[in-house]
């Protein structure tokens, strides 16, 4: 019985002691994917109704488009961004009326957002899903008037097409420029209510007169939504290049 509790006491010492591990070798080997490689019938079951509901549902049909929408058949301005812009106004316009009582004065995002052209023919929830991938909600900045200035600086030293909404109306010359709002000349003492995305507005793509702003309006509306929602509510896509942009 003695030399039992010795046993019993010796296994419970050695099973207690810290052991200490250390790594020898890291081997790595590369399984290359192509159809030798059989899937797994029980997963694709699974996953099956999703697949299908999600395909339906990237592939209905929300417009038609008469032409192709790109972000490049422009000086200053492109089809696609000015489509952009204005349906972002037009779709923010009744949150910000309702949150504020009052009017957006125009819409300002960035080309590089515009991921994706809108190809000739029917448009569908993919199509708008490809143009904005993002999760990027629609913000209302309201601007003063020197902000407005740093705005249509970088807008004119950019050499971009970023959208810009039909409110507006920038006469670019040599070393000087002409802005009108609303059809109204810009006044510096004004303060102006621009709707953009929540990326910009935090100085996404350097556009830091965005930030610190006198008033932010969050929509809690996505601009991708917005996309769809316009889509929806019209049969076919009629944006093209006009005279919101003049360079001389």
């Amino acid at each position: 019985m003695k030399y039992l509790y010795f046993i019993c006491f010796y296994i419970l010492l050695v099973s207690c002691k810290k052991t200490n591990y250390n790594l020898k070798k890291i081997t790595a080997k590369t399984i290359e994917l192509d159809g030798s490689i059989e899937s797994d019938k029980s997963f694709e079951k699974i996953i099956k109704p999703y697949k299908e509901k999600l395909s339906s549902e990237m592939n209905s049909l929300l417009c038609y488009a008469p032409k192709n929408f790109v972000k490049n058949d422009g000086n200053m301005q492109s089809s696609l961004g000015n489509l952009m812009a204005d349906l972002c106004y037009e779709m923010g316009t009744p949150f910000f009326k309702d949150k504020t009582n009052l009017n957006i004065d125009f819409a300002m995002f960035n080309s590089g957002g515009l991921r994706s052209p809108i190809p000739l023919g029917d448009v569908t929830t993919e199509n708008a899903f490809k143009l904005m991938p993002f999760e990027n909600e629609l913000v209302v900045v309201e601007l003063s008037g020197d902000k407005i200035e740093e705005l249509i600086h970088y807008f004119v030293g950019n050499k971009k097409a970023h959208p810009l909404s039909k409110n507006v109306s920038l006469l670019i010359r040599e070393n000087d420029y002409d802005l009108r709002i609303n059809g109204q000349k810009f006044d510096k003492n004004k303060t102006y209510n621009v709707v953009t995305s929540d990326y910009l507005q935090s100085g996404g793509d350097r556009m830091n007169f965005f930030k610190n702003p006198k008033k932010l309006t969050k929509l809690n509306y996505k601009v991708r939504d917005a996309v769809i929602d316009y889509f929806k509510k019209v049969d076919t896509l009629k944006t093209t290049i006009d005279k919101r942009v003049i360079v001389e």
